[in-house]
């Protein structure tokens, strides 16, 4: 249902009193104001519930060179329009969306300049969207974005929940602060060793950040429908609390190149006095456009296992055949070189795992280091690091090819760029076509390092633009696309369900490095899975790393809880990322693994506090089972698990994957029990989580 009437208001000359336009969310909790100041700047606040979101607050932008876009304006036109209907993705935590918000358009006309924008306000039940769109006119038409200066200006020294902001890396760890100490927290963290890092001078963080006021509000800002358009970060004044844009600058540092006919992104605050409202909004995804494909059949969740954990945890697998470092990309012929005796992507060692996926009901099989050139990958310097189309000697692409045909499995491709873009587009069809030659149906691409081009960023418009070509080139070969290192996710998965995946903030391999600490997945999900789903590559079962003998380091979780991310962690990519070997070593346990879904029905956020605690039920796609997880932090707790999400009138048998009394994430995280009880709608479970501990329960 769609209906839309029209407030038109003709102003004839600046007016700088006119009466604020008022837009309510369909339930009537959340109001934008929106007006011009005495400077005829556009101005807007947001409240819920008759609690400040947001203050008044200042739009517009700065463009090259010094040309302001930001004041002087009148109102020309203001239209009004709601919509309320429902779509269904192609993969999703729920297999319907409602899409029901009201709209306001303004028109805006710059005095003397006499240069236009619309900015386009969408008010749903949980939270507000808005972009600027620039209409096609006589004295605009190309133009360089020098700032955008949207400001979120904050009612309070709100809880926050953050990264440092940085053009290229988006893989630090989170910190929790009073947005007063972000600035003094700043170099803390900031202090990692990254494989790209090009953090923003002033104090800045990233987007989606989340926060929480002391009168109960939950307030996360982001940014949806991202395309030919730089990054958003936010500036962040700890004295004054506001928050405003900074865009990803490009090598000679102009941020955006635009032509009007054009809109920018949107930007998102989602608001609401209950945590769980905030995992549960589909408010970014609602923002981006329909799926731009007629047949997505080809489109499929996959779980996997993969030649990759061995690589992290010191047993001497690498991805290189060799250990010549002068390697040349087209003349080196590297059947006549030395193998290094290490190399893990070769086609036995392959077999084994396929062997493993066929035998336990796996989808694929992620391969790394198949490829020539893996022994100049941190390099950094040279342009053509790699061959998409050309194995390493040992890695036989048609015999493996017919073998995983032969057990019922996939092999994801793999195609580390070491960020050297350039490249890699101009072997992308090749790629794609060899892929397709050799029946791969996925791909998962890599972007480690600084950009090349030189100068360029992760999150700058020209890669922001690379990604999304990747992801429509791709669908054109019917592959779905992974992709790490790159800028993350603004709900395009909508709009390129191909896309089903990003890793795109600090994963499961950080813990072979450094570690995560215990919080990190129950900030994820309020952070940057609101953008979308994220390939976080969980199942470590064996969290001690030093029984591989060169590395000490330990994961931040108990076996139960790695279980548990499969449900908390959405992604219709879900990885069992550990070495075969200890999954059958904890055969019962690893049974959870097999049986989870990735595609779902229906999702219930049964309780959630950002940094603390999640648990979800979600209902597989098309079948009467369902799926729990539970997580929490460093803290031992007691979650509630209300079963009320069940089918009236039946029981249930659910299946306990549980903590063991003894259990906890630094001394014991390998102890677990397994149980069943009868369940029904009624039931609820007082469940003992352990320290940096989870439950996992499997209804059928």
């Amino acid at each position: 249902m769609k209906n839309t009437f029209f407030v038109c208001l003709f102003i004839l000359t600046f007016n700088a009193s006119v009466h604020a336009q008022v837009l309510k969310s369909p339930d009537g909790n959340l109001i934008l104001e929106f007006n011009l100041n005495e400077a005829g700047t556009p101005i807007y606040s947001l409240q819920y519930k008759q609690k400040t979101a947001l203050k008044e607050s200042k739009m517009g932008f700065v463009l090259k060179s010094d040309i302001l876009l930001n004041k002087d304006f009148k109102l020309t036109n203001t239209q009004f329009q709601s919509e309320n209907n429902t779509w269904r993705p192609v993969l999703g935590e729920q297999k319907e969306i409602r899409n029901q918000y009201n709209e306001m358009k303004v028109d805006l006309l710059q005095d003397k300049s006499e240069r236009k924008i619309t900015i386009c306000f969408r008010l749903f039940d949980d939270g507000l969207g808005f972009r600027y769109e620039f209409p096609v006119q006589e004295n605009l038409r190309h133009f360089i974005v020098q700032e955008e200066t949207s400001e979120f200006n904050l009612a309070g020294d709100h809880k926050a929940f953050w990264l440092p902001g940085d053009y290229d890396s988006n893989e630090y760890k989170y910190t929790t602060s009073r947005i007063s100490e972000i600035q003094t927290l700043m170099l803390d963290a900031l202090n990692e060793s990254l494989a790209a890092q090009s953090p923003i001078k002033n104090v800045a963080v990233q987007t989606p950040l989340m926060m929480k006021t002391s009168e109960g509000l939950y307030i996360n800002i982001h940014e949806a429908a991202l395309t030919n358009y730089p990054a958003m970060f936010l500036n962040v004044d700890s004295k004054t609390f506001a928050l405003s844009s900074h865009l990803t600058p490009d090598a000679v540092g102009n941020k955006g190149y635009i032509q009007t006919g054009s809109h920018t992104p949107w930007r998102t605050i989602v608001v609401s006095d209950d945590a769980r409202a905030i995992l549960a909004s589909k408010l970014i995804l609602n923002l981006n456009d329909p799926c731009q494909f007629e047949d997505t059949s080809w489109i499929k969740p996959v779980k996997y296992i993969g030649v990759w954990w061995e690589y992290f945890i010191g047993r001497g697998s690498t991805w290189a055949y060799s250990d010549d470092q002068d390697v040349v990309i087209g003349p080196t012929d590297f059947s006549k070189l030395k193998p290094n005796g290490t190399h893990g992507a070769n086609t036995k060692h392959v077999k084994e795992y396929m062997d493993f996926a066929a035998a336990n009901g796996f989808d694929a099989v992620l391969v790394e280091g198949w490829n020539e050139g893996w022994e100049d990958n941190t390099a950094f310097k040279k342009e053509r690091i790699y061959s998409f189309t050309k194995s390493y000697p040992d890695f036989d692409v048609k015999e493996l090819s017919m073998y995983a045909a032969h057990k019922g499995v996939k092999i994801i491709m793999h195609h580390e760029t070491t960020s050297s873009t350039v490249e890699y587009e101009r072997q992308l069809k090749d790629a794609f076509q060899f892929m397709v030659d050799n029946h791969y149906t996925a791909v998962k691409t890599g972007y480690v390092g600084p950009i090349i081009p030189r100068g360029e960023h992760h999150d700058g418009q020209a890669m922001v633009n690379h990604y999304s070509y990747v992801a429509r080139e791709a669908a054109k070969y019917k592959i779905m696309v992974d992709s790490h290192e790159a800028v993350r996710p603004t709900g395009l998965n909508r709009t390129y369900p191909n896309w089903f995946a990003q890793e795109s903030a600090r994963g499961t391999e950080f813990e072979s490095f450094g570690g995560n600490n215990p919080d990190h997945t129950t900030i994820l999900p309020f952070a940057r899975l609101m953008g979308g789903p994220m390939d976080y590559t969980p199942g470590i079962f064996q969290g001690d790393l030093s029984v591989y003998g060169s590395k000490k380091n330990k994961l931040s979780s108990t076996l139960v809880k790695q279980l548990a991310l499969y449900v908390t962690m959405y992604s219709p990519l879900q990885m069992a990322a550990d070495l075969p070997e200890n999954y059958m070593r904890f055969v019962d346990a690893f049974q959870f693994i097999k049986d989870v879904a990735l595609d779902w029905d229906d999702t219930y956020i049964l309780e959630a506090e950002p940094g603390d605690y999640i648990t979800i039920a979600r209902k597989t796609k098309e079948k009467q089972e369902w799926f729990v997880g539970g997580i929490t932090d460093e803290n031992p707790r007691i979650a509630t698990i209300d079963f009320s999400f069940l089918p009236k009138g039946k029981s249930y048998v659910a299946t306990i994957y549980e903590d063991g009394k003894d259990a906890d994430y630094q001394t014991n995280p390998q102890s677990y029990a397994i149980r069943k009880m009868v369940v029904n709608r009624k039931t609820k479970l007082k469940q003992q989580l352990a320290a940096g501990g989870g439950v996992a329960i499997s209804i059928q």
